[in-house]
């Protein structure tokens, strides 16, 4: 019933054997496996019936696969926690003011999924299009207190809407978006030639050094030390040629009340970014992309963390100090308007900003045929 189910059927009409026996392994493989946890894992994707929907606000969502990796890391992290997962896809330009005149419905539908979600997604991503609304969403799940996990471009948006609405700093960008922009908040990798696209990204495994929040912050841990256990530095994969600008950085922590609790080995380059939890539930971004090293009984920590954050169980996973939320809807789901659902297998033609863009969708993982358009 599931994808999951086609290892264990495998290992039913004795594939393992077949292949010991052709590769001369003899007493080197077990004749019986241990696929107690696949099969586990298997039936909970057939039985999870408690429902986890997770808004992705990118600027791709026309073509799912334009995601696979986060959207399988999501569903990772939803199967540990026997969660049935739905995708709300919001395409991140129909958030913004200017969709309200052209094109009414699809920005009262694409707000209308934000609300109705238990946590905020806003995945990579190249060029300007699109960015006015990611910080719209990134605004939203900051002063709602909805939780928010910001990958790579996405954290960058994060630090732009708290440069811009909580510094004041209304003409805060990318140069990425603006060269020439006066409050370059996120800026070129110093070490790559300006105005070279190849070969200009900061590519492969590169080590993160964890450090901890601010004496005054009121919390023990920080949110990248308890999602990781605890480990002076981590190795994660990365793509990118921007990156926050080293010389904000001491700002956007005294004033902005961000904390940088992650950075590379020469403690130039942001890695990751947090609110203390007493803040906000869950306001969590990485410079990487961790969803590439996760796997089904291995979820990627920052998505296994913005899920449980999601389902309102973060605390009690990491036996960490639980905050009140009192400014915002956090993960009360019952409150929000119910979220339609998807088959992922639904129509996803036509690409976002050729023609009119493609309205969001919500897809649930199940094998459902029914798709529904907002």
């Amino acid at each position: 019933s599931n994808i999951y189910h086609v290892p264990l059927v495998l290992e039913q009409q004795g594939l393992h054997n077949i292949v010991r026996d052709l590769l001369g392994l003899g007493d080197k493989m077990k004749p019986v496996l241990d696929l107690d946890g696949w099969r586990k894992l298997a039936d909970t994707v057939d039985t999870a019936t408690e429902e986890v929907v997770i808004a992705v606000v990118g600027k791709y969502t026309g073509l799912h696969d334009a995601y696979l990796s986060v959207v399988k890391a999501l569903k990772h992290a939803a199967i540990v926690e026997s969660r049935s997962l739905s995708i709300a896809w919001i395409e991140s330009s129909d958030l913004e003011d200017a969709q309200k005149t052209a094109n009414p419905s699809s920005h009262s539908a694409a707000w209308g999924l934000l609300h109705s979600a238990d946590g905020i997604l806003i995945p990579g991503g190249f060029g300007d299009r699109g960015i006015d609304g990611k910080i719209l969403a990134a605004k939203y799940a900051r002063e709602e207190g909805v939780p928010i996990l910001g990958v790579c471009l996405g954290m960058q948006v994060m630090v732009i809407e708290t440069a811009r609405n909580v510094l004041g700093w209304d003409d805060a960008t990318s140069c990425e978006v603006d060269e020439e922009t006066k409050r370059p908040v996120i800026v070129k990798m110093l070490e790559h030639h300006q105005g070279v696209m190849g070969g200009t990204m900061r590519l492969g495994a590169r080590k993160t050094i964890l450090h901890p929040l601010h004496a005054d912050d009121g919390q023990a841990a920080s949110i990248a030390s308890l999602i990781y256990g605890n480990p002076e530095s981590v190795l994660e994969r990365h793509r990118h040629r921007y990156e926050v600008n080293p010389e904000m950085v001491d700002e956007l922590e005294r004033n902005g009340g961000l904390r940088f609790t992650g950075k590379d080995e020469t403690l130039q380059r942001m890695e990751m970014i947090e609110l203390p939890r007493r803040k906000h539930p869950f306001f969590f971004g990485v410079q990487f992309h961790p969803e590439l090293k996760s796997r089904p009984e291995r979820p990627s920590p920052p998505f296994h963390g913005f899920i449980l954050a999601a389902t309102g169980r973060f605390a009690a996973h990491y036996n960490a100090e639980e905050f009140p939320v009192s400014n915002g809807k956090g993960v009360k789901r019952d409150a929000r308007a119910p979220t339609p659902r998807a088959s992922e297998f639904s129509n996803t033609s036509g690409a976002p900003g050729v023609g009119q863009v493609k309205r969001p969708r919500v897809f649930s993982d199940s094998n459902s045929n029914s798709a529904v358009e907002h």
